[in-house]
């Protein structure tokens, strides 16, 4: 059975139960208040009737033969039949005994204030207590109990047509988003990822919608990353095969000579693959959560000191000023000294990548808060608000034209980016085109 109608029937029994419910007290109700109204009125009559036959006898006797037609069935012995009421005096002696009491019975206070006070001429010659209803109903009451028992049916079967009615329309509304959504997943486990249902509503199954959304907006972008990522390997792999295999077939073949600098350039292509397989296995084993991270506590100003130190080199060889700038406080943190240090080497080969002759970097490092911040700026050419935002993903090159060979594989800050998350820590960019690009890296610190 499918759900819509599952939800309508549902609708329809608990409907149905609180009909049903809510006719028979109605039912109840109605004749026991009924009943009531005439008995009240009956016993009204009869007090009238009783305070004039006073008023013309100025006694009791005889008034059980007067009111014979409220007697029962079976007669006394002395051939009256007993009253279906009693009437006491002032003091609760019962002076004219019915069904339930007896002559000169003494009844109790809370029965004598239930009765009606049978008075004649501010006086109360005696109290009322009625011992059964006086009388049945007649033909117009009870046509009048048929008439409105049977109305009470009528809007009964309205409201059970009102409720399915109205079941159907709420479950047609509850289960039109999730056969959207079932439609949405058939389609996505065909193959269609990028899947968007409509958020109707704002409960449990609006926020169900949404998730699903962003869910299938993070696959499809996961899924052509993936994709864009297998083609970018295959592309950076067949770089440097294709160079190693040409010049091993040319020497092979005797195109080439087997001089030392067609064999430096086979060497120089074979360390660039192995690099780059190396950094793919990185990223493979981040994403799995099964890198190696060796935690222990390290001094930040240390630890940049020390790759500054081995950095100059190379930057003195381009020209270029590398200035370190040290926090004025000790900045302690767990890391992995390997690999945080590999997190420095590549945004520093980076900042030389692309800081021109006579240019700066300057790393800084400072505390913020319960954070520890090291900052990497230098003075290239920098980039867009979006470039900065992407420069992350792996593969990604701000100048697409550019020859693969003419830098590194792509992967560097990506690298970075899985490290420095593994460290419970934050990385991003701020730059501006034509004002340098500045990285910020930052780390939990560790009182003393």
């Amino acid at each position: 059975m499918k759900l819509t109608w599952k939800l309508i029937l549902a609708f329809l029994l608990v409907s149905l139960f609180g009909i049903i419910v809510i006719v028979a007290f109605t039912r109840i109700a109605t004749d026991r208040e009924f009943n009531r109204f005439i008995n009240d009125k009956y016993s009204a009559d009869l007090v009238t009737q009783l305070e004039t036959y006073y008023k013309e006898h100025r006694t009791w006797d005889g008034v059980e033969k007067s009111f014979a037609r409220f007697g029962g069935d079976h007669s006394r012995p002395d051939g009256n039949r007993p009253l279906f009421f009693s009437i006491a005096d002032a003091d609760g002696k019962i002076i004219i005994a019915g069904i339930d009491h007896r002559a000169g019975e003494i009844v109790s206070a809370d029965t004598l204030k239930a009765g009606a006070q049978i008075q004649v001429e501010n006086k109360t010659v005696g109290i009322l207590l009625i011992s059964a209803p006086l009388l049945d109903r007649n033909p117009l009451e009870n046509e009048f109990l048929r008439r409105l028992n049977g109305s009470v049916f009528l809007s009964a079967l309205g409201a059970v047509f009102l409720a399915l009615m109205l079941g159907a329309i709420v479950s047609r509304t509850v289960t039109r988003p999730i056969r959207e959504l079932t439609s949405a997943t058939h389609s996505m486990a065909n193959g269609n990822l990028n899947q968007q249902v409509p958020v109707r509503s704002r409960d449990e199954i609006g926020e169900l919608a949404a998730a699903f959304n962003k869910m299938s907006g993070d696959l499809a972008r996961s899924f052509n990353l993936r994709k864009q990522m297998t083609a970018d390997i295959a592309h950076e792999l067949r770089t440097p095969l294709s160079l190693i295999i040409g010049h091993a077939e040319g020497v092979h073949d005797g195109v080439l000579k087997p001089t030392r600098e067609n064999f430096e350039i086979i060497r120089e292509e074979a360390e660039r693959l192995e690099h780059l397989v190396n950094d793919l296995r990185i990223l493979s084993l981040a994403d799995a959560g099964e890198l190696f991270v060796e935690f222990q506590l390290v001094n930040i100003n240390n630890l940049i000191s020390d790759v500054h130190t081995h950095y100059l080199y190379q930057f003195n060889q381009k020209r270029v000023t590398l200035n370190f700038e040290p926090a004025p406080v000790i900045l302690q943190a767990n890391l992995d000294p390997a690999r945080f240090t590999q997190v420095l080497t590549n945004i520093l080969d980076n900042a030389l990548h692309y800081t021109s002759e006579g240019g700066r970097v300057i790393i800084t490092a400072r505390q913020s808060g319960d954070q520890a911040e090291i900052a990497i700026q230098d003075n290239g050419p920098g980039v867009t608000a979006d470039e900065a935002a992407r420069i992350f993903e792996r593969f990604y090159r701000i100048d697409s034209s550019r020859a693969r060979d003419d830098g590194g594989s792509g992967l560097g800050l990506a690298i970075a980016k899985s490290i420095i998350e593994m460290h419970k820590g934050k990385i991003w960019a701020e730059s501006v085109k034509g004002d340098g690009l500045k990285v910020i890296i930052q780390l939990p610190l560790v009182k003393e």
